[in-house]
């Protein structure tokens, strides 16, 4: 057999010596796979959440391996409803492998599947018939019976992690993606994690990529410069695939040394575009002290350039320690929004770049004192679809109300109405239910708008003083009585009389 083209699978880690970064994580996947060997855990499985690149997969197959483990594997690229999760997967964690040795003892079969936030649907269950013929084969008029997309896919996999005799690991980049983004993404997460141990995988650091990059040169009988290798890894966000794929490319002639000038030759002509999540993204970016490096972490951030601004506007006030810097970054933040509606007014306006570039500035140098330590950006509760103070209920009432569609109340009205009635904030009073009372809204649904939890006794008896103050309201209506009708004549009688007033003396009327 020739030789593997395609250098990240020629260069995949055989064995766990060969794996680099996420050392604490490494050490807690092998202690939940040796406590596979002495029983059973009480997490069933794990989920391995992390960017792309950096090594979820090929560490279970490389401790794997190490093991003497088989490893039944689906990936994005393999069918994954319901039928063949079942007939790959459950299957085979609820069998001994066709492999297995019985004079191993406490051989395992690793069930890995690679990229399950992109693994669509709900949890509803197929028809359990249709599935057993799908799985055997079976035809309909001629057909084979088959189920598209992911049909079933998510009700099998929880159906696996529940019976599953056999190991199984999970791999994501984006753990939402699995939960779903509808308004049942709790109870999905909450009924996924009563089997799964979650373990949040990190990018590589630029000395095991040095190492990593050292390596695959060695093995591939390379010549380098160490200063060529250095170019490289600065290049590289902390993406191991992206780094084996890169020395590829740069590799093609193998009689030629690598040098500095090559790597910067391949940089120039294609700088591939990278996509940093939001979190380390804002980290990133409140840290930053000059306006080119703010805007240039702002465009790599897994963020619209709108989005990026509610992200900016939500955090300045929890992160900035300094009351000026607040106020530099709100009005770099009003800049923003008009530049960024501006696209509305003018085509030739590039509104959305300077959007996003005002935003990043706001975020880094409005602030005069640096950010040291570890800082917790946090998501902005008026995006949060499912949050409590978005309840759909709240944001029909308002949409029929006030005339808007529903983005606009989400995203405009909401943070306004939340900070007005905020029980923490110093504007807001939740006491104050005249303007819940105008708006038609429930005690709780005020409740919730002023950020407090239902089960609390203060809630409760705030609650209490709410509907107590709408009937008061109501009865208070009640008692208004209503003005006499005035008696209406006919349209024809009223303009009858009309001419009688307005009738010329000793004129005679003739008709």
């Amino acid at each position: 057999m020739g030789q593997v083209s395609d250098w990240t699978e020629r260069h995949r880690p055989v064995t766990e010596r060969q794996l680099e970064g996420n050392e604490v994580q490494r050490r807690k996947i092998r202690k939940w796979l040796d406590d596979w060997q002495s029983g059973t855990p009480s997490k069933k499985a794990l989920l391995l959440v992390g960017p792309p690149g950096v090594g979820k997969t090929s560490v279970a197959r490389a401790i794997a391996a190490d093991m003497g483990w088989n490893v039944i594997e689906l990936n994005a690229s393999d069918a994954r409803n319901a039928a063949a999760i079942r007939k790959a997967a459950t299957q085979g964690s609820t069998h001994r492998s066709l492999f297995h040795d019985p004079n191993l003892k406490n051989q395992r079969t690793l069930i890995l599947l690679d990229e399950v936030d992109h693994l669509s649907g709900g949890l509803r269950a197929v028809n359990q018939e249709k599935l057993e013929k799908a799985m055997m084969g079976d035809e309909i008029g001629g057909k084979e019976i088959t189920f598209s997309g992911d049909s079933g896919g998510k009700a099998e996999l929880l159906r696996l992690l529940d019976a599953t005799m056999q190991p199984v690991i999970l791999a994501c980049n984006e753990e939402m993606g699995l939960w779903g983004k509808g308004s049942t993404w709790r109870s999905t997460r909450d009924r996924f994690s009563k089997h799964l141990q979650k373990i949040n995988f990190e990018r590589a650091s630029d000395e095991a990529l040095r190492r990593i990059a050292k390596r695959v040169l060695r093995e591939e009988k390379i010549e380098f410069d160490d200063s060529a290798v250095e170019e490289l890894v600065k290049a590289n966000p902390g993406d191991l695939r992206a780094l084996v794929r890169d020395l590829q490319v740069v590799c093609v002639d193998k009689e030629v040394k690598l040098t500095t000038d090559t790597i910067r030759m391949q940089i120039a002509a294609g700088q591939r575009d990278i996509s940093i999540e939001v979190f380390p993204g804002l980290d990133t970016l409140y840290r930053s002290r000059t306006a080119e490096e703010a805007s240039s972490i702002s465009r790599s951030i897994d963020k619209s350039p709108d989005d990026l601004m509610n992200w900016v506007h939500w955090n300045n006030a929890s992160l900035f320690t300094d009351p000026k810097g607040i106020v530099r970054g709100a009005h770099s933040l009003a800049q923003a929004n008009k530049m960024f509606y501006g696209r509305f007014l003018n085509t030739a306006h590039r509104s959305t770049y300077w959007c996003s570039n005002l935003s990043a500035l706001s975020a880094s140098i409005a602030n005069p004192t640096s950010l040291s330590g570890r800082i917790f950006p946090s998501y902005p509760n008026y995006l949060r679809r499912g949050s409590s103070y978005t309840r759909p209920t709240i944001i029909d009432r308002l949409a029929s109300t006030c005339g808007a569609n529903k983005s606009t109340v989400r995203e405009e009205m909401m943070p306004i109405l939340s900070v007005l009635l905020s029980a923490e904030g110093k504007v807001g009073d939740a006491s104050d239910f005249s303007i819940s009372l105008s708006l038609g809204f429930t005690a709780e649904e005020h409740a919730s708008l002023a950020g407090l939890p239902l089960s609390r006794r203060s809630t409760k008896d705030l609650i209490a003083n709410y509907n107590e103050s709408q009937i008061n309201l109501l009865e208070k209506r009640d008692d208004i009585q209503p003005l006499p009708l005035i008696e209406q004549q006919p349209i024809e009688q009223v303009e009858e009389d009309k001419l009688v007033e307005e009738k010329v003396p000793g004129q005679t009327k003739l008709f």
